[in-house]
């Protein structure tokens, strides 16, 4: 039997594995993960849901909320979502959607928003609709001291 839950801490093994395989822009690094695994089970703004089958976490959800002036309100985002390979397309990760969307309303947002590359198929099949762009931009101390100087030669 599926049950859809929050993490636990002794989740924490098996939602690495999953982030892991999950990432293809990233190298999941093990002490940062802990370290933000730590942070959003100890966020009410954050939640992380996983998907076990008979005691086995076949997949995760990861989201937040916000607040907004364009919206009026809350919003909340779909950071992550992974389902095993095997377990794809056996409603998974509509039950994972569908669950992180009841805790959104639950803390009021007006609006699930999310970013994809992958999945766009599967998200204008669960009701979603294309709305923006993304863009994103890698940020460290030093690149953003590089860009201070450059603005200061202009």
């Amino acid at each position: 039997m599926l049950i859809i839950q929050q993490a636990q801490v002794e989740d924490k093994p098996d939602v690495f594995v999953l982030a892991w395989t999950m990432a293809t822009s990233y190298i999941v690094e093990r002490s940062a993960f802990d370290d933000s695994f730590d942070c959003i089970l100890g966020n009410p703004k954050m939640v992380l849901l996983v998907a076990k089958l008979d005691q086995e976490i076949i997949g995760y959800c990861l989201g937040s909320i916000h607040s907004t002036f364009y919206a009026n309100g809350n919003v909340a985002w779909l950071e992550e979502l992974h389902v095993k390979h095997d377990y794809r397309r056996s409603r998974v990760g509509y039950k994972l959607v569908s669950a992180l969307e009841r805790w959104a309303v639950v803390l009021e947002a007006k609006l699930m928003t999310l970013s994809t590359r992958r999945a766009r198929d599967f998200y204008l099949a669960i009701g979603y609709e294309e709305s923006a762009t993304y863009f994103k931009k890698v940020l460290s101390a030093e690149k953003l001291r590089e860009a201070g100087d450059k603005s200061e030669d202009t």
